[in-house]
């Protein structure tokens, strides 16, 4: 096993990721040490990288949609061996005794640390992880496949059972978690209506091919009442519009880890016991369950497979709102 890695490193918000060869880190008691075979680019790496999530550790490796096997354990390590292929999310580590750890709320631990943005992550040949925190990947999918399942899917899915029983269900902005919220809510006899930028007919096309009932344009009404809305864009003025275009008694989910300033709206538009409802993180029980039904759907991604050195390309797309899918990094030179 080499000493040195390759990394994209952050070195200051704002900056373009570097390429640089590191020490290749060792396990501690608890950790893994795995050999990357992809990570997948979310909305979240580009919040880290551009500078809207405060106080990330600099320098950060950026990456938490991560599939490897494990190259080394540390001690102590009794549920994982040696070469298995695991799966590494964004909630990386939590404290184990507050109220919330305790509880099964551990998604809301004060102290939690997040994958790519406290805790090095995937956009490396190498990563450490909390073995706690990771999960065996279903033998249906290609190590590439399964990448965006680590958080667009698990995300997605802790959002879709926010939004309670809805028959009726709005998406606003079609991508990588979406695509994949759009096939478990199918499976459970939904109708998706999917919300795009104004016309932005490739994701509107993309949503169809995936069973939307109805496409259309965030600045548009939908031709019935929905039953609630989840919004995956980091867009605050898209909740007065959600609110809008749910049923009395319906929920807005914001699914997003980081949006943009809401604007003032009327009350009238939030009474009749409509609700807003953040989505903060996820548990490992949404992992277990999310992993074990994506198969038997089953969940396809739609992935776009780019070399790592090309990090910086691939989050300028996503920035720009130029990916359909997900973009998932590989080695660009793997060890044989």
């Amino acid at each position: 096993m080499k000493k040195t890695m390759r990394a994209m490193v952050l070195g200051s918000p704002g900056e373009p990721l570097r390429l640089q060869t590191l020490a290749r880190p060792m396990p501690h008691a608890g950790q893994v040490l795995v050999k990357v075979s992809a990570c997948a680019i979310c909305h979240t790496d580009l919040h880290v990288v551009d500078g809207d999530l405060k106080h990330p550790k600099l320098p950060i490796i950026p990456g938490h949609e991560i599939v490897g096997h494990i190259a080394a354990c540390g001690d102590n390590v009794e549920q994982f061996s040696e070469g298995d292929r695991i799966g590494i999310p964004w909630l990386g580590w939590t404290c184990g005794t507050c109220r919330y750890c305790r509880t099964g709320q551990e998604n809301l631990c004060p102290d939690a640390r997040f994958t790519g943005y406290q805790i090095d992550g995937g956009y490396a040949d190498y990563v450490l992880a909390d073995a706690r925190y990771c999960f065996n990947i279903p033998d249906a999918y290609t190590d590439a496949q399964a990448a965006p399942l680590l958080c667009a899917g698990l995300i997605g899915y802790r959002s879709l059972v926010m939004a309670g029983n809805a028959r009726n269900l709005g998406i606003y902005g079609f991508g990588a978690a979406a695509h994949i919220v759009a096939q478990v809510a199918k499976y459970q006899n939904r109708r998706v209506f999917a919300f795009t930028r104004p016309g932005d007919h490739a994701a509107q096309n993309f949503a169809q091919r995936l069973g939307a009932a109805w496409t259309g344009g965030s600045d548009e009404m939908p031709p019935e009442e929905l039953d609630a809305v989840i919004i995956f864009a980091p867009v605050g003025d898209l909740i007065p519009a959600a609110l809008r275009v749910i049923r009395p008694g319906g929920t807005v989910v914001c699914g997003g880890i980081y949006m943009s300033d809401i604007p003032s709206f009327p009350y009238d538009i939030l009474w009749r016991e409509k609700r807003i409802i953040s989505v903060a993180n996820l548990t490992r029980k949404d992992a277990e369950e999310f992993l074990a039904l994506a198969p038997k759907i089953p969940v396809s991604t739609d992935i776009e497979i780019l070399p790592l050195s090309a990090a910086n390309t691939a989050l300028d797309r996503l920035r720009k709102g130029h990916l359909i899918g997900a973009a998932v990094l590989v080695p660009d030179n793997p060890e044989k």
